[in-house]
């Protein structure tokens, strides 16, 4: 009388795909972050500054309309020559031969332009929350919200109109 209905077979099996695809995931997901690091990396020696990585916002989506979803990230150099200046930029990132490599980036935001919040991606647009600058507010602290939204087009981000600026 057997008194395991199972085989152990098939569950020794199935623990090893389960294994098997949660580390290929990790290690796609490290590789991802390896590039993108490296591309930020480069980036801010070019500015003479730094990234400031907490601030780092990575979503996906697909842009490209071909069901493959690109990789999206918005990030901040700051102290650019040691000044106290910092500059938020969008970057798409899209996989070349399963290989993720940059697309694309632009200058989105900055001190004395405007704060972005990257959202998410939505109908082929990355959808960003702003607060941009009123006519008193000072250099630490915009207070008009609004949003906003980029396409991609081709190699370059353009940015669609923007709704109406409301105060906090």
């Amino acid at each position: 009388m057997n008194l395991y209905p199972l085989k152990p077979l098939p569950i020794i099996l199935l623990t090893a795909f389960v294994s098997l695809t949660c580390w290929t995931t990790s290690a796609q997901q490290d590789s991802n972050d390896a590039v993108i690091d490296a591309y930020i990396s480069r980036q801010a020696e070019r500015e003479r500054g730094e990234e400031y990585r907490e601030a780092r916002k990575v979503v996906q989506g697909d842009l490209t309309h071909d069901g493959v979803p690109e990789i999206v990230v918005l990030y901040t150099i700051e102290g650019q020559g040691g000044s106290n200046l910092y500059i938020q930029y969008l970057a798409v990132f899209g996989r070349r031969d399963g290989k993720l490599s940059p697309l694309t980036h632009a200058e989105v935001g900055g001190k004395s332009q405007r704060s972005i919040e990257l959202k998410s991606i939505d109908k082929n647009s990355i959808l960003l929350n702003t607060l941009n600058y009123g006519p008193k507010d000072p250099e630490c602290c915009p207070s008009m919200k609004g949003a906003t939204k980029y396409v991609l087009v081709g190699r370059t981000l353009r940015e669609q109109k923007q709704k109406p600026a409301k105060r906090r």
